[in-house]
């Protein structure tokens, strides 16, 4: 794994990996899923039959990764929920030793990115919104992604969350 001090920013990318059926797909798919696993089942303990599931094969990941080694480090996950006039942003996850970097936020913001491109190739009209279900502990985080809490706070795979909405512009 790369190593880098606490004050350089290590060179890095987000590659928004090829929709299903892609011949790119499959490779870059499994570095999002085992980052995921990584951060997720081995370091907070979920569980791995409910961290992946069925909205992973048609979803939209984003994967971070150090270059030029391409040493995968984070991933983020967006998807459209059908007849949904939102997007959903979900699994957001950057390694434990690159979180010093601040990279969550760049990742977000990729999201973001992803949904308002999708937003006007769909002819959409209206406003452009993503939620996401927040563990507690991130909500200041996603507060300064653009994101407000929505309605009480509620159990998701054993853990307190909270429902959050942003308003995304497409300028």
């Amino acid at each position: 794994m790369d190593s880098f001090d606490s004050v350089t920013l290590p060179p890095h990318e987000i590659v928004v990996v090829p929709s299903h059926g892609s011949l790119d797909r499959k490779e870059l798919y499994d570095q999002c899923i085992q980052v995921r696993i990584e951060v997720f089942v081995h370091e907070q303990g979920y569980d791995l039959d409910t961290e992946v599931d069925t909205l992973d094969p048609l979803a939209t990941h984003l994967l971070l990764r150090i270059v030029p080694s391409g040493t995968p480090i984070g991933t983020i996950r967006v998807t459209k929920p059908k007849g949904a006039s939102y997007y959903k942003v979900s699994r957001l996850v950057v390694l434990k030793e690159y979180r010093k970097f601040r990279l969550g936020k760049e990742l977000v913001q990729a999201a973001h990115g992803v949904i308002i491109k999708d937003h006007h190739k769909s002819g959409s009209q209206g406003p452009i919104e993503a939620v996401l279900h927040a563990q507690i502990y991130a909500i200041g985080f996603y507060r300064k992604c653009g994101y407000e809490p929505e309605g009480d706070e509620f159990e998701e795979d054993g853990a307190p969350h909270q429902r959050m909405r942003a308003r995304l512009s497409d300028v």
